[in-house]
């Protein structure tokens, strides 16, 4: 039996994701380094301009990878995956940062490989946004994120070497901590805009990069730690209890839809 082989992604389509990975970390990291006097630090324009530039680069990803490897059977997995992320996110919002879509998307890009990954977490962002009213300027910074982080699943070590209890372990271990990552750049999307709060956990305009890192990691540790604590854990007791079937189920849907074979139609 043939093993289950990851969506593969071709230059354009890896040279497309690092252009938005390296606007997406200016996105997210840009007040660090203004210089307070320009004024940009304070510009209530800036992230807006950012909010509107992310999905039309998340979009150049999406069409560059559909040219590359994605052919219908890919895309319609994609929806099919996508919905169902989108459905399980309104189970778990709202409720001590319990949100169950992650664990989806770190099996699927396990499996489904990290390009795939990548586009998978955008669009189930997006939809789950619609679905659950979410939808505003914070929306693209969460369509980026969770884009990561179900990208980083893809790139985890040895898919063909490491199997059972082992795999289900590592991957955890990465939904454990990708959790707390995903929670930290979205904390720093908003806490740029914060400010007054207190001198140990504001932003300050200007300031060295170190200086306002180590306020940064306090506002974290003060206002959202238990919130990602909650997804974490639910990501781990989810992928130790319902992984095994369900990276079983993903594999057999991908072999079955033999995505590297072309579809070709016999005339005869």
């Amino acid at each position: 039996m043939t093993s289950a082989r990851p969506l593969r992604i071709g230059p354009r389509a890896a040279a497309a994701l690092v252009l938005v990975t390296l606007i997406g970390i200016a996105a997210f990291g840009w007040p660090l380094l203004a210089d307070g006097r320009s004024g940009l630090s304070h510009s209530p324009d800036a992230p807006w301009l950012f909010a509107a530039l992310l999905p039309l680069l998340v979009a150049v990803v999406v069409a560059t990878i559909a040219d590359q490897g994605m052919d219908s059977k890919a895309v319609a997995m994609l929806g099919v995956l996508a919905a169902v992320g989108a459905a399980l996110r309104p189970l778990g919002a709202g409720t001590a940062g319990l949100e169950p879509m992650f664990f989806l998307m770190v099996l699927s890009g396990r499996v489904l490989g990290p390009g795939f990954g990548f586009v998978l977490g955008s669009v189930t962002m997006f939809a789950s946004a619609l679905l659950t009213g979410g939808v505003g300027p914070w929306m693209p910074f969460q369509m980026l994120a969770l884009g990561w982080f179900s990208l980083g699943a893809g790139l985890l070590p040895g898919p063909g070497r490491i199997r059972g209890r082992a795999e289900l372990w590592m991957l955890a271990a990465y939904g454990f901590v990708g959790s707390f990552a995903y929670g930290a750049v979205m904390n720093l999307q908003g806490w740029v805009l914060l400010q007054g709060m207190g001198q140990g956990v504001s932003f300050h305009p200007g300031d060295p990069v170190p200086a306002n890192l180590t306020r940064f990691v306090a506002y974290c540790l003060a206002t959202s730690v238990g919130w990602d604590l909650g997804r974490a854990a639910l990501t781990v007791v989810l992928t130790l209890s319902l992984g095994g079937t369900l990276l079983k189920a993903l594999r057999r849907a991908t072999r079955k839809a033999a995505f590297d074979v072309p579809i070709c139609f016999d005339m005869r």
